[in-house]
């Protein structure tokens, strides 16, 4: 376990409570949410405009999705900034192309991969999952991206590969927030393999049936539903198979809090907040939290004989 690093901005920034579970609050984020749909977004220009094909997965829930001005104005992306504005505002500064993503470690053929090779990967899917942040609000986003498995197949993991450890770019010169001390740079993040290798850990390359946002982790990030958000690394340029557990960057930043699974769990509270119920963003009264964010019949397998407390 990593000896604690305070981070350079208060804790009650990294995770505030208040904002996300007071009706004032609520009310502040749901102007904001008005006021951006007014606004044109400031990343279309830049990105591809269109993706490759793409059909419909049988791994969708058929709850009703948020809108598209929801999922692209109220975003975690410390890169740029701590605010939920601050990723749509100022992620017209992130070059997504060229982009290439590098995959090495304990694999039998390290490569790298351009986003074009990415996309040929496998056939892209919607998939429509239910995101569950740790800050208690939650959304349902249709992504489209493809299979992480399909990725470490061409890659050929080797036995001694037994978790995989994701890097987002570092490029403060494009990304603001790295100019500051609100986490260790680059972010990183990590699975074990089988969770990694798992049908619904997907690598997402775009939203509403368009190329992914800057906001939202363009132009390729990981998704693994039953996790907390943060889990789903945005921006990937490195992956990495590797013999021990990754330290990730929360769990750098605060290990007592952020562990390294990070599974929806309603059972165990974030130290400062009840996780038992949330806050759909659209909405003003909570529901109950499901386990793993109601993938539980997929992924409860996972953990079989684990202490799901002591490895939150």
């Amino acid at each position: 376990m990593p000896v604690y690093k305070a981070p350079l901005i208060p804790a009650s920034e990294i995770t505030p409570e208040a904002v996300y579970l007071n009706r004032r609050e609520w009310m502040k984020g749901a102007a904001l949410l008005a006021a951006a749909s007014a606004l044109p977004t400031v990343e279309a220009a830049a990105a591809p405009s269109a993706l490759p094909t793409f059909y419909k997965s049988r791994y969708s829930t058929s709850e009703a999705k948020n809108s598209e001005t929801e999922i692209t104005s109220y975003n975690n992306f410390y890169e740029f900034g701590t605010d939920k504005r601050d990723p749509a505002e100022y992620a017209h500064t992130l070059k997504t192309r060229p982009w290439v993503v590098e995959v090495s470690g304990h694999v039998a053929k390290p490569r790298r991969f351009d986003i074009d090779s990415l996309l040929k990967l496998a056939p892209l899917e919607e998939r429509i999952y239910r995101l569950r942040c740790v800050e208690g609000w939650s959304m349902v986003i249709p992504w489209v991206g493809l299979p992480l498995a399909a990725l470490l197949k061409e890659v050929q993991p080797t036995s001694a590969g037994k978790y995989v450890e994701f890097t987002t770019l570092l490029a403060p010169e494009q990304m603001p927030g790295q100019r500051t001390g609100s986490l260790d740079w680059p972010y990183v993040e990590g699975l074990r393999i089988d969770e990694a290798m798992h049908p619904l850990s997907i690598l997402a390359v775009g939203l509403y049936g368009k190329p992914l946002p800057k906001q939202n982790g363009a132009p390729i990030r990981l998704v693994v539903p039953w996790k907390y958000g943060f889990k789903s690394i945005k921006s990937i340029v490195k992956i990495r198979l590797v013999d021990k557990q990754p330290i990730s960057s929360w769990m750098r930043a605060n290990p007592t809090e952020y562990g390294f699974y990070s599974n929806v769990n309603p059972e165990v509270d974030h130290p400062r907040w009840s996780q038992a119920s949330e806050r759909r963003i659209g909405e003003f009264l909570k529901r109950k939290t499901l386990m793993f964010n109601g993938y539980a019949d997929e992924v409860a397998s996972l953990y079989k004989g684990m202490d799901l407390r002591r490895n939150f």
